[in-house]
C-alpha cells in the first residue's frame, strides 16, 4: 500500500491532517485486504450458533482444497495454506453437489438396469425353460436373491447420498469423498454370450453343468441386450470429416460412406489429414458425453472402428492402443481383436454385418456391439481427457475383395420393447 494512500486513509479515519512522511509499502497486508475485497468476505467472529476457525476464532468462510477442510480468511494467509488452492465455503459445496448429482443419476440408472434384467429373467425363463421347471426355478431364486441383494446395495447408495446433498455446506464437505467414492464403485452387469446357444444348451441338456452355463449365458444374453438397448438410447447422427481423410480415401457425397480409391486424389495437404495412414475421423469431437453409432461392415474382410484423441499425430504410422490415444477394434485375416498392446481375440459366434459403438466419456468406457446377433464385443476402460473422435479405416482393398465401403447407419428408434432391427 503506498505511503499516500496510507495517509489518506489515517486522515479519513480520525479527521486529522498529517504530515506525508517516508513509509515503507506492506505488501502482505495489501494481498490480504485485496482477497477480502474480491472475496467480500469480511473476516469476523463466527456467527452465534455456527462452528468457528479453532485457531483463530474466526467465521469459516473458505475451503482448503487440498486439506479437504474449512478455514477462515487468516487461515488462508498463513503459511500452511499459502500453496493451495483455495474457493469460498459454498463454491466448494457447489461443485460437491455437483458431484453428488452426477453419482446419483448413475446408481439410479445402474438400479433400473438390473430391476429390468430381473423382469427379463422372469419372462424369458418361463418360455425357455419350461420343461426344467424345477430346476430352473432354483436357479432363478439364486439369481433374484442376488439381483435383490445388489438393487438393496445400490438403494442404500442412493439414499446416503440424496442425504448428504441435502445437508448444509459444513455438514456436507465433511467425509462427501468417501460417500461419493462408493457411488462410483457401482457397477453393472457384464455382457456374455447370446439367447440362441442357450436354446440348443437346453435342447441337450445331460446334466447339472450345462444347465448352469446356460443359465449363465442367458443371463449374460439379457444384460448385453439390454446395454445395447441402453446405447441406441444415447444416438447422435456421425458424419465423416473430409480435411481429416487420407488422399486415397473417397467420402460420399453425404458424408456417411467411406471406400479406399484406387489412385491419390489432389487434395491440399493440410496438418489435420492422415498420411500416409488411410483414415478418417467423424467431424464432430465428443467431451463429457454418452455417444452412440452404428456402422454397416457388411462382408468386408478387413476395417477398423472406434475413437481417438484429437490430438493424435496424422503424419506417419499409427499403433492402435489406448496409450497411443485410440479405442478400437478390427477384422484382419478373418479374426476380430480389440486392439490394446497386444491385441486380443473376441469370441464372435456370428458375423457382424453391422457394429454399434458406444462411448461413455464420464465412466470412462468404449463398448463395441454386434448389432446383427445383439451381443457384446469389448469394452475399453480408462480415463479419457480433452475431446474424442469417431475413427473409421475401411481397410485396404485386397485385389478387390474388400472394395466395399464403410457406412455409418441410421440408428433405429426404439419402439415395442426391442430396439433391434
Amino acid at each position: 500500500m503506498a505511503s499516500g494512500n496510507l495517509a489518506r486513509s489515517f486522515q479519513d479515519e480520525c479527521r486529522e491532517t498529517i504530515p506525508e512522511r517516508h513509509l515503507r509499502p506492506n505488501y502482505q497486508l495489501g494481498n490480504l485486504v485485496e482477497l477480502v475485497k474480491r472475496l467480500r468476505l469480511p473476516s469476523g467472529p463466527a456467527p452465534e450458533g455456527q462452528p468457528g476457525c479453532e485457531r483463530h476464532q474466526e467465521a469459516l468462510k473458505l475451503f482448503c482444497q487440498e486439506d479437504q477442510a474449512p478455514i477462515c480468511v487468516v487461515c488462508d494467509r498463513s503459511r500452511a495454506h499459502c500453496a493451495h488452492t483455495v474457493v469460498p465455503i459454498e463454491e466448494a459445496a457447489q461443485d460437491c453437489k455437483e458431484q453428488i448429482l452426477s453419482r446419483l443419476q448413475r446408481l439410479r440408472e445402474e438400479r433400473d438396469a438390473l430391476r429390468g434384467l430381473e423382469s427379463d429373467w422372469d419372462e424369458e425363463s418361463e418360455r425357455l425353460l419350461g420343461e426344467l421347471d424345477e430346476e430352473i426355478g432354483r436357479r432363478r431364486e439364486e439369481h433374484a436373491a442376488r439381483l435383490g441383494e445388489e438393487i438393496s446395495r445400490l438403494s442404500a447408495l442412493i439414499s446416503e447420498l440424496e442425504e448428504k446433498y441435502r445437508q448444509p455446506a459444513l455438514e456436507l464437505l465433511q467425509g462427501v469423498r468417501s460417500a461419493v467414492s462408493r457411488g462410483e464403485e457401482a457397477t453393472s452387469p457384464h455382457p456374455a454370450p447370446k439367447c440362441p446357444e442357450l436354446e440348443r444348451r437346453i435342447r441337450d441338456f445331460p446334466g447339472e453343468n450345462s444347465l448352469q452355463g446356460a443359465v449363465t449365458g442367458f443371463l449374460g444374453a439379457l444384460a448385453a441386450e439390454r446395454g445395447l438397448r441402453r446405447a441406441r438410447g444415447f444416438a447422435v447422427d456421425v458424419t465423416l470429416d473430409p480435411d481429416t481423410a487420407n488422399s486415397k480415401l473417397v467420402l460420399s457425397e453425404d458424408r456417411k460412406s467411406v471406400r479406399l480409391g484406387d489412385t491419390h486424389q489432389d487434395l491440399p495437404d493440410n496438418p489435420e489429414r492422415f498420411d500416409p495412414c488411410i483414415f478418417v475421423l467423424g467431424a464432430a469431437g465428443f467431451i463429457g458425453r454418452r455417444c452412440y453409432w452404428e456402422v454397416e461392415v457388411g462382408d468386408k474382410t478387413g476395417w477398423t472402428l472406434g475413437v481417438c484423441r484429437e490430438s493424435v499425430n496424422r503424419k506417419g504410422k499409427v499403433i492402435f492402443t489406448p496409450g497411443n490415444g485410440y479405442w478400437a477394434v478390427w477384422l484382419r485375416d478373418g479374426g476380430y481383436k480389440a486392439c490394446i498392446s497386444s491385441p486380443t481375440p473376441l469370441p464372435v459366434s456370428t458375423r457382424p454385418r453391422r457394429v454399434g459403438v458406444f462411448l461413455n466419456y464420464e465412466a470412462g468406457e468404449v463398448l463395441f456391439y454386434n448389432v446383427t446377433d445383439r451381443s457384446h464385443l469389448f469394452t475399453f476402460t480408462g480415463t479419457f481427457s480433452g475431446t474424442l473422435r469417431p475413427f473409421f479405416c475401411p481397410g485396404l482393398n485386397a485385389g478387390g475383395t474388400n472394395a466395399a465401403p464403410l457406412t455409418i447407419c441410421p440408428v433405429p428408434a426404439l419402439a415395442g420393447g426391442n430396439p433391434c432391427p
